[in-house]
């Protein structure tokens, strides 16, 4: 269920997600159209991406602006993000979504492994910002909110590259929010837990891993896709506007 708070702020502004065609991703597309923004969302694949656009066009009559893009390659990420600014007008709000939680041993990690992880989870992250840096400066403001992990806080044993990459995340995080401060820029992160997609589901999920995780939650309930929406629509609108250089974990109270 989509958060119930209307964000007056939020209505019209630009806003950029990338990873927005799919679990998490989608959610916020959603969540931002419903708040009257205008969304670019970036993703690699076309067909959930389609979907959504078509989805949300013909139950909001608000369609998001897809983009395909490989993350990897980051001059096609500028030239996306400056497609979105044409569109929309400059982006306002980047919300650096995108990841990818493939699961690898530690004798199995190549050079070419831990580099390709790195070009997903972390690199994409400073060269879009850096990107809509300009533009905000421009609009006297914005919000920048990464997408970290608890998985680096809970010393998960089966992704290292990936948990190097999240706790990265945090400190580009930190670096990014005292320079692009005295600029009106706010940079926060955003920690998920376990949040049941549907890659989750396909890929790891168990019945009796699920249930001992959320046993160990505060609030006995598995965590779904929308459930992240509202943090990000809260560090995206200026209810959050002296807020930055934080990293917020929403996991049900399992930390």
């Amino acid at each position: 269920m989509m958060p119930s708070a209307r964000f007056a702020d939020l209505e019209g502004a630009s806003v950029l997600i990338t990873g927005g065609g799919s679990g998490i991703g989608a959610a916020l597309t959603e969540g931002f159209v419903r708040q009257g923004a205008k969304v670019a969302f970036i993703d690699i694949a076309d067909r959930p991406s389609l979907a959504l656009a078509d989805r949300l066009d013909k139950e909001l009559g608000r369609r998001p602006f897809y983009l395909k893009t490989d993350i990897r390659d980051i001059e096609a990420l500028r030239v996306s993000i400056a497609k979105a600014a044409e569109a929309h007008g400059d982006v306002t709000v980047l919300v650096n979504n995108a990841a990818q939680d493939d699961r690898h041993a530690v004798e199995d990690v190549t050079v070419e492994f831990w580099d390709n992880n790195h070009a997903i989870n972390l690199r994409p992250h400073f060269f879009s910002a850096q990107a809509v840096a300009p533009g905000m400066k421009r609009a006297g403001g914005g919000s920048i909110i990464n997408f970290t992990s608890t998985s680096f806080l809970i010393n998960h044993p089966d992704m290292p590259a990936y948990t190097a990459a999240k706790a990265g995340i945090v400190g580009l995080t930190k670096g990014l929010a005292g320079k692009l401060g005295a600029d009106g820029i706010r940079v926060n992160a955003i920690a998920p837990g376990w949040v049941i997609t549907e890659r989750q589901r396909k890929l790891w999920v168990t019945e009796q891993a699920l249930a001992a995780h959320v046993a160990k939650q505060c609030i006995k309930r598995v965590m779904q896709p929308e459930d992240i929406v509202g943090t990000v629509l809260f560090l995206a609108s200026d209810a959050s506007r002296m807020l930055t250089a934080q990293m917020l974990i929403v996991d049900g109270g399992f930390l």
